[in-house]
C-alpha cells in the first residue's frame, strides 16, 4: 500500500485508458498523482475513482497556456515531482489520401508539440533524480505492412511518433546531466510489463 508513498507523480493524458490505469495503480501505492485530460466530465469521473489522492486538471497540452496553468497548480498542490509520464496524445485513424491538413495540425500539435512543451514547462518542478517516461506507439516498435498501415490511417500517426522519440532523445541528453532519467515507452495494454518498467528508476 505505502510502496509509492511521499512520491508525487503526474501523468497527462490520464483520465482514461492506460493513463487512467496507471493513475490507479500509483494511487493504491501510496502516490500523490495529478491526472490531465480535456474532458471535464471525465476528469471528474475519474476523481471519484481514483480518490483524495488524486488531483485532477482540465488541461490541453496543445496550449502553452495551459500548460504553464498546469506547472502552477502543480508546484501549489505538489511542489516538486518525482516523476512524470507524458502520455496524452490521440490517433486518428483517416487513410493516407483523405488526411486534411486540419487532421495533420491537431496530431502534431499533441502529439509532438504537446510532448515537448509538456517536459519544457513542467523539467523545473522536478526533483533529483525523478524520471520522466513518453507514451509512444507499439506500431513504431513493431513495425506494420504498408497496406495495412494505410488502411488504418496510422503512416501520418507513426511519423508524429517517431518525431516524439526524437524529442525525446534530445532532452535525454540533458536530463541526464541533471541526474533525471528518460525513457520512451510503446503503448500497451494495463497488464503489460511496460507499465512498470519505469518503476525503479522514476519512483522507486
Amino acid at each position: 500500500m505505502d510502496k509509492y508513498s511521499d512520491k508525487n507523480v503526474v501523468i497527462t493524458g490520464g483520465s482514461s485508458g492506460m493513463g487512467l490505469t496507471l493513475a490507479e495503480l500509483l494511487v493504491e501505492g501510496g502516490a500523490r498523482v495529478v491526472i490531465t485530460g480535456r474532458s471535464q466530465a471525465k476528469l471528474d469521473a475519474a476523481r471519484e475513482r481514483l480518490g483524495e489522492n488524486a488531483v485532477t486538471v482540465r488541461a490541453d497540452v496543445a496550449s502553452l497556456s495551459d500548460l504553464d496553468m498546469l506547472a502552477g497548480r502543480i508546484k501549489s498542490e505538489l511542489g516538486s515531482i518525482e516523476a512524470l509520464f507524458v502520455n496524452a496524445g490521440i490517433s486518428p485513424l483517416t487513410p493516407l489520401e483523405s488526411t486534411t491538413e486540419d487532421v495533420y495540425d491537431e496530431l502534431f500539435a499533441i502529439n509532438v508539440k504537446g510532448a515537448f512543451f509538456t517536459v519544457q514547462k513542467l523539467a523545473p518542478l522536478l526533483s533529483a533524480n525523478a524520471g520522466i517516461v513518453l507514451t509512444t506507439s507499439i506500431a513504431n516498435v513493431i513495425g506494420m505492412v504498408q497496406a495495412e498501415a494505410d488502411a488504418k490511417g496510422l503512416i501520418t500517426w507513426d511519423v508524429s511518433v517517431d518525431s516524439t522519440i526524437a524529442r525525446a532523445h534530445q532532452h535525454a541528453a540533458g536530463a541526464r546531466k541533471k541526474g533525471r532519467s528518460k525513457k520512451s515507452l510503446p503503448a500497451a495494454s494495463a497488464s503489460s510489463p511496460t507499465i512498470t518498467a519505469w518503476d525503479a528508476r522514476a519512483v522507486g
